[in-house]
């Protein structure tokens, strides 16, 4: 969700005003991702690098995400949507980390979509907390170096029980996945849109939809393979 401070310096005001104007097109993105039929949407809302950023920038984007916690979790408990973070909690102070629990709570028992939102997280961070949990097995004697496969790695990520994702969307022009789910992206489909995320509506998702119908996506496999027409 890319573009908030230069869509607040274009109108010159405040970089924490295109945070909160980022704040309802992710809201409007997760209703009409719900109303869509998407099962699992993921939202990179703070990375980790995010904390490099002058403190009071930060101060506020955490204002904004405890704010945003309680006014948002009474909707998501109606239209049944579950709530799920993903990331380093640790580096979140207790209170917040208190409310992101009881969150997690609140919606445990919905099943129309998961949104995940990413928080404090980084792919780099996801793959070496994996690794680490991994080497912690095999010092023990619980798991042997050659039994570890892709399908082993999967299950020590943050996304564990989440299917990878099909589509990508980054909003601000920039071509680039910024530490986003590296492992998971693997075989993702890729859009990059120049609208900056405060302006992202409905009909920028919508295209974003019709470009991801429009592709082949064959894992390896050939044409021919994909349609039915050539050795399995």
């Amino acid at each position: 969700m890319d573009g908030n401070g230069r869509w607040a310096r274009a109108r010159m005001r405040p970089r924490t005003e295109g945070h909160r104007q980022g704040v309802k097109a992710a809201r409007t993105a997760v209703r009409a991702c719900a109303a869509r039929g998407v099962q699992t949407l993921t939202l990179f809302a703070f990375s980790s690098e995010n904390w490099r950023r002058p403190r009071q920038e930060v101060g506020t984007l955490m204002d904004l995400f405890v704010g945003s916690i309680g006014r948002e979790v009474p909707e998501l408990v109606e239209k049944g949507i579950r709530l799920r973070f993903i990331g380093d909690r640790g580096a979140f102070s207790e209170r917040l980390q208190a409310r992101m629990a009881e969150a997690e709570a609140r919606t445990a028992d919905n099943d129309h979509m998961d949104l995940v939102v990413a928080v404090s997280y980084g792919g780099r961070w996801d793959i070496t907390q994996a690794a680490r949990r991994l080497a912690e097995q095999v010092r023990s004697g619980a798991l042997e170096p050659e039994a570890i496969t892709p399908e082993v790695m999967d299950v020590q990520l943050a996304t564990a029980d989440l299917p990878d994702p099909d589509l990508f969307i980054r909003t601000g022009g920039e071509k680039r996945i910024s530490n986003f789910l590296l492992w998971q992206l693997a075989y993702t489909e890729l859009y990059f849109s120049d609208i900056l995320w405060p302006d992202f509506e409905e009909a920028e998702l919508d295209r974003a939809f019709a470009f991801f119908a429009g592709r082949q996506r064959r894992f390896g496999h050939i044409q021919e393979q994909i349609a039915g027409n050539g050795d399995a």
